[in-house]
């Protein structure tokens, strides 16, 4: 299907009204984007911050009426809105996502390889995946940080945690790589859904718990890892601490540079930091808890 969009100039007072009119007037998507390259890295869950100048996208069908969706902009606004129409390449989005997310390797021996494509090397450790509406493809610096540790771990036998689990990618891994039992936990249940099917589609589901924070249950493991944000990752220490045992391993990625040293002096009087490994503006913080 053919799309038309509308880029609409905004800032932290317009922006939910210029929102809300689009979808008063049947715009069927409205994105919020930043205007000057000062992303927001950490919102809480269910939060939206906008920055001061936003730019609001509505998407429409190609044969929609645009200068209806002005007109009625200008007529609930209190100023007329800068705004510019662009017509978008009719081809399937989906395809083309998918046509780019080629295999990719970490380390000595594991592949995520999304399940539309062939294995590259069949002998290797191989996670077919397919994201479906969660994060976690393995492209993503964070992910990557989280393979490559577990990678280089001895998992054989081990009982894993992965804390804020998305797609299921390093819990799955994890199994692959030796792991006896995981347990996946995140606050999105499309995550579970999404982890249950990639657990299926690897042969690996009796391995592979998943459960919202509230419904987990009480246990302790080997190893721990946290694919999350530096926030949650500070303010929850004691939780994700609590699931391991003693001399347990940890990693905890979603850290950008400038926030390392605050993840790992919060973790610090628990864990012996063995490492705060970085690629690109990302790191990794790992220890081994001290008692």
């Amino acid at each position: 299907m053919a799309w038309i969009q509308i880029r609409i100039d905004a800032n932290k007072e317009t922006a939910d009204l210029i929102s809300d009119l689009l979808m008063d007037i049947g715009c069927p998507s409205v994105t919020f984007i930043d205007s000057q390259n000062n992303p927001v890295y950490e919102p809480k869950p269910g939060e939206v911050i906008l920055w001061p100048e936003t730019t609001v996208i509505g998407l429409f069908e190609a044969t929609h009426d645009m200068q209806s969706v002005v007109d009625y902009l200008t007529d609930n606004m209190a100023e007329a809105p800068k705004y510019k129409v662009e017509q978008l390449e009719d081809k399937d989005w989906e395809r083309e996502w998918m046509d780019n997310f080629h295999p990719i390797k970490f380390g000595e021996r594991l592949w995520i390889c999304p399940s539309w494509r062939d294995i590259p090397e069949p002998d290797a450790v191989n996670v077919l995946l397919d994201p479906g509406l969660a994060f976690g493809t393995g492209t993503h610096a964070t992910t990557s940080l989280c393979l490559k540790w577990l990678e280089a771990q001895d998992l054989s036998g081990k009982t894993v945690v992965d804390f804020g689990c998305g797609s299921g990618i390093l819990g799955i891994a994890a199994i692959k790589l030796g792991a006896e039992r995981v347990i996946g936990i995140d606050i999105d249940p499309q995550a579970l859904v999404a982890s249950r099917d990639n657990a299926e589609r690897n042969g690996v589901a009796d391995k592979l718990e998943v459960y919202l924070p509230e419904n987990q249950p009480d246990f302790k493991a080997d190893i721990v890892v946290a694919n999350i944000l530096a926030q949650p990752l500070r303010e929850l220490h004691e939780i994700i601490l609590g699931f391991l045992k003693p001399k347990g391993a940890i990693a905890m990625s979603g850290i950008l540079e400038e926030q390392a040293q605050s993840v790992a002096d919060v973790y610090a009087p628990h864990i012996d930091l063995d490492a705060i490994k970085q690629e690109g503006e990302w790191t990794r913080v790992s220890g081994i808890t001290k008692q």
